[in-house]
């Protein structure tokens, strides 16, 4: 459903089901024990509606069946957490380089100085996380929220 929209906004060709078999090939380094993520998003990502409920209980499902595997490190900025610093884009740091996800095209960082912004706005979104039980319980909010929803 979402790359189907994805085709829709950039109208490129549709090839939706390859793009899921890599999206579900590139998801088993989860699950390879080779790798380490440490993924940090606001409260406001498990509420924003894309797909409609089922869809986004579904999502819930799968962040709640994975949350607690060693290759997985899941902090959830609460909305009314305060943020020591001014929102920023999503970002992916990885080594020495940071991919950042435009609208139009990606954008990948690998100045040292600009490196270390990064890993500090990372560090400070991190401390404003909650993980755990914590993080859990913000989890299950949602789905409970997405399951009370109407199809939409």
């Amino acid at each position: 459903m979402i790359l189907g929209q994805v085709v829709d906004f950039l109208g490129v060709p549709d090839d939706v089901p390859a793009g899921v078999a890599k999206r579900m090939q590139r998801q088993q380094v989860l699950y390879d024990g080779e790798h380490h993520y440490d993924v940090v998003l606001g409260e406001q990502a498990l509420y924003t509606n894309i797909g409609g409920p089922v869809v986004m209980r579904e999502q819930m499902d799968r962040i709640l069946r994975d949350i607690d595997l060693p290759s997985l490190t899941l902090g959830i900025i609460p909305a009314t957490a305060p943020v020591d610093m001014l929102p920023v884009h999503a970002f992916n740091l990885h080594g020495d380089e940071v991919h950042v996800e435009l609208v139009s095209s990606g954008l990948n960082v690998t100045e040292p100085a600009e490196l270390d912004l990064y890993r500090k706005a990372f560090s400070r979104l991190s401390d404003a996380a909650l993980y755990g039980e914590a993080a859990e319980e913000l989890l299950q909010k949602a789905r409970s929220f997405w399951g009370g929803a109407r199809r939409g």
